[in-house]
């Protein structure tokens, strides 16, 4: 039976990581290219921040005088991209959008192309979660005070009614598990 060994302790001026928080792998590109793997996890805060701890990794390199990094990987985005040469500010500002909106931010991310400026503009329209388009339909109907005779109302296909608006671009819908179902007006 083997005995389990202790996790090394961090280092006095290792920050703690938070698990909620974005972060990236930045590597050495020196060291990458001459077949060492050199890097370290940072997490996306602030430019300066990050790029005090690229410094820092760059600094312990295995390899002389290294001055070139790239972003090997990232985690926390909810799916979001990043290229390998983002700069750190597009990290940042991303990872505080992510941070705010988890992967519903990341989707509609995505859908402007990678665009956050858009992306965080579709906040302003955001019309609310609902377990399903149809709930949506039928919510915005009754509270703009449509009266619906009780003979008709079961004629009402509130899934159709949403599928055109959306169809129509009066809505944007995202889906991000079963029974959320996030609604945006496309002003």
């Amino acid at each position: 039976m083997t005995t389990p060994q202790p996790s090394a302790p961090l280092a006095a001026d290792a920050a703690p990581t938070s698990p909620d928080r974005p972060r990236i792998y930045v590597a050495c590109l020196a060291a990458y290219n001459n077949g060492c793997l050199h890097g370290r996890w940072i997490e996306a805060t602030t430019p300066d921040e990050v790029m005090d701890e690229v410094r820092a990794m760059l600094a312990e390199s295995p390899l002389p005088d290294a001055e070139e990094w790239a972003i090997h990987d990232y985690e926390g985005f909810e799916g979001a991209q990043l290229s390998e040469y983002a700069s750190f500010e597009t990290v940042c500002n991303l990872a505080d959008f992510i941070a705010e909106h988890g992967r519903l931010g990341a989707l509609v991310h995505r859908h402007f192309g990678d665009d956050l400026e858009q992306a965080e503009a579709a906040f302003d329209d955001y019309a609310g979660t609902y377990a399903s388009r149809a709930d949506f339909a039928e919510e915005l109907h009754r509270d703009t005070g449509t009266d619906i005779p009780a003979a008709l109302e079961y004629y009402i296909d509130w899934s159709a009614l949403a599928r055109d608006m959306e169809l129509n671009g009066d809505i944007m819908v995202f889906e991000t598990g079963f029974e959320d179902v996030h609604v945006f007006w496309t002003r």
